[in-house]
């Protein structure tokens, strides 16, 4: 492999233009309140720009070079491929998701059950992580990259239960949180930890164990193939603990602002009327 592709491969127009739909139905149907749905909030501005945030780097990461040049070439490409698609993408998207339109699925009886059965915490937390895990073995990964659709069936695996494992971090609906916020901070370790397995396997190895990826000529970079294997494993872990980090730093935050917000409400500081009150009231005595 000595040519990069042309521009249908290095940029899907037909993916852009699935994205492109999604945003303009999102924009017009859920932002402007073309859908009416009883008791639905407004959504914020920060809310749609998470929402677009996560469009934009789905199809940087499945539309753009990224994912040709880590299909054909870089190990190290497909690593900081998958990290976008299944560690940020999801949370992007949840939290520019309003309540009331998942609520607005729930309505089907299938789909809640369905989704209520799949998004219980332990659930969600070995299912993605167990296919992620899969997804690496040698064997598996070099048969999958070899056959298009059988690829495709898989990373769409990957992708809806990244989405399910984000959920019970961020869910929108309050009658589905079933974690506290302590709680979600153990799920995201047990995250962290699931994970790690899958990285160590990659940077630790000291031979090429993706056929796929063994006498690759890059024409852009001056990696070897075991640098590049090794490359990629680095940027998983490093970017997932970044990831996971920030995700504790945000739970933890808003929970303290939450205690904080209570404890002001059950102890509120008095006013300067009901001071200057309890003073004349003293003098009086």
């Amino acid at each position: 492999m000595s040519q990069i592709g042309g521009f249908f491969d290095l940029w899907n127009p037909v993916l852009l233009l699935i994205v492109v739909v999604i945003g303009y139905s999102y924009g017009r149907f859920v932002v402007k309140g073309m859908v009416r749905v009883a008791k639905s909030e407004p959504i914020s501005i920060s809310q749609q720009l998470l929402f677009y945030a996560g469009l934009i780097l789905f199809y940087i990461g499945q539309g753009s070079p990224i994912n040709y040049i880590g299909h054909h070439y870089l190990f190290s490409m497909h690593m900081l491929q998958q990290t976008i698609l299944y560690l940020i993408v999801p949370i992007l998207i949840w939290l520019g998701t309003p309540a009331w339109l998942v609520r607005s699925c729930m309505k089907n009886r299938v789909f809640r059950g369905l989704f209520s059965f799949f998004t219980r915490p332990l659930i969600a937390l070995f299912m993605f992580n167990m296919l992620f895990s899969i997804y690496h073995m040698p064997f598996i990964m070099d048969y999958l990259m070899k056959n298009d659709v059988p690829l495709l069936a898989y990373h769409t695996m990957l992708l809806v239960t990244a989405f399910i494992m984000w959920f019970p971090v961020f869910c929108p609906l309050p009658e589905l949180n079933r974690l506290n916020d302590l709680k979600k901070m153990a799920y995201i370790f047990g995250n962290g930890v699931l994970l790690t397995p899958a990285c160590a396997l990659i940077i630790f190895a000291d031979s090429i164990i993706y056929d796929m990826y063994n006498n690759v000529t890059v024409p852009f970079a001056h990696l070897s193939p075991l640098d590049d294997q090794q490359l990629g494993g680095v940027i998983m872990k490093i970017l997932q603990e970044i990831i996971y980090g920030a995700t504790l730093a945000y739970i933890f935050f808003r929970w303290y602002r939450r205690e904080r917000k209570d404890e002001d409400e059950l102890d509120p500081i008095p006013s300067q009327d009901s001071l200057n009150n309890q003073g004349g009231n003293w003098n009086r005595a």
